[in-house]
């Protein structure tokens, strides 16, 4: 039996209100991720905007700054792919369910970035 399409559309529009919730509520979630042992620290909202980098004294070697551009680069790339885990979490539990002829909704779909 086919789902009507009134009753997907209602689903639909749900899903959107849903993600729109869930848009506003990770501009306040963070994550956060070190490396280097703890030396440099790097958060980033669900926006996936860098919101604080920390970086510890002893790794501040004016002889190799190389060595801390490496640490800030896997840092921030480490807090991004962070975010983007989490923002993932977050849009699968909002539209869980909501479609349940589509699993996975709406990772399945093709171009759909979180």
């Amino acid at each position: 039996m086919k789902p009507d399409l009134k009753t997907i559309f209602k689903q639909i529009e749900k899903i959107q209100e849903e993600l729109e919730k869930v848009q506003a509520e990770l501009e306040n979630k963070t994550v956060t991720e070190e490396v280097g042992g703890g030396m440099v620290k790097v958060t980033v909202n669900g926006k996936k905007e860098v919101i604080s980098i920390e970086i510890d004294k002893e790794v501040v070697n004016p002889d190799d700054i190389g060595m801390l551009e490496d640490l800030l680069v896997v840092a921030v790339n480490k807090a991004l792919q962070s975010a983007d885990k989490m923002i993932s979490e977050e849009i699968a539990k909002a539209t869980s369910g909501l479609l349940p002829g589509l699993p996975g909704f709406p990772f399945n779909f093709p171009g759909f970035k979180a």
